[in-house]
């Protein structure tokens, strides 16, 4: 069975429905849960989910609030903290993987964190036994990718194109993904531009995919209510889940 790991902007449009949403999601074919830690410059980002971040934001968002949010969906739900460094440095590392283990978050995926400054933090996060999610891009060499994925745990995001999430842009990953699978047996998932309508394609070679701007553009949908919404993410979840496992 392929996996399903979607992303949310914690805080958005409030912290109640951020729980409801994540545990609603769960019952709709996600596997694993990325919740966005909103910050000001969310630089692998494309313009939705910077849109939630920014409004997030606006509305009071603090650090805390990632932490009581996943003490109510962590239990149940396979959690992992997706933000950029910045906020978890000034937090401190230590302390923060200290709090992941202890509410039952199962690691972190830190895009702007490159592999030779994550090393400095791999005790860290073995000692807690959480994630660091390893990224690879189909721009990284052979010898590359044998490095980056030699300690990597839980899963690999492998980066469909050089660019931000959510533009949708279209690559051949058979080259890279035959070099991850040479290299390691930890599962491959293929993220940015992943939607209904590219899922299948995205998938193939590949053992889940990872969306988030087809989700949170419907967070970002004022027309809908809170109860609509979270009705559409499912919706969206369903049919992706189904279409990967085709």
């Amino acid at each position: 069975m392929k996996q399903l790991v979607a992303y949310i902007t914690a805080g958005y449009p409030d912290n109640d429905f951020t729980v409801d949403l994540a545990l609603a999601l769960a019952q709709n074919g996600v596997d694993t849960l990325e919740l966005g830690v909103p910050f000001s410059d969310p630089v692998a980002d494309g313009p939705v989910i910077e849109e939630a971040n920014g409004r997030s934001l606006a509305r009071g968002f603090r650090f805390a609030d990632v932490l009581s949010i996943s003490e109510k969906i962590a239990p149940t739900v396979d959690t992992l903290w997706m933000g950029y460094f910045n906020p978890f440095y000034q937090y401190g590392i230590g302390r923060l993987l200290e709090r992941a283990e202890a509410i039952g978050v199962n690691g972190l995926i830190i895009p702007d964190l490159p592999y030779e400054e994550a090393v400095a933090y791999h005790e860290l996060f073995e000692a807690r036994g959480l994630a660091n999610i390893s990224f690879v891009a189909p721009t990284d060499s052979d010898e590359r990718i044998a490095t980056i994925t030699a300690s990597a745990r839980k899963f690999i995001y492998l980066v469909a194109y050089a660019g931000i999430t959510g533009s949708g842009k279209s690559e051949d990953l058979g080259e890279v993904l035959a070099s991850i699978k040479r290299h390691t047996q930890t599962p491959v998932y293929v993220g940015f531009g992943v939607n209904e309508k590219t899922a299948r394609e995205k998938v193939q070679g590949a053992d889940g995919v990872i969306v988030g701007s087809a989700i949170v553009s419907v967070l970002l949908d004022d027309t809908l209510s809170h109860t609509q919404k979270i009705s559409k993410c499912c919706e969206i979840t369903r049919t992706i889940k189904a279409l990967i496992n085709e």
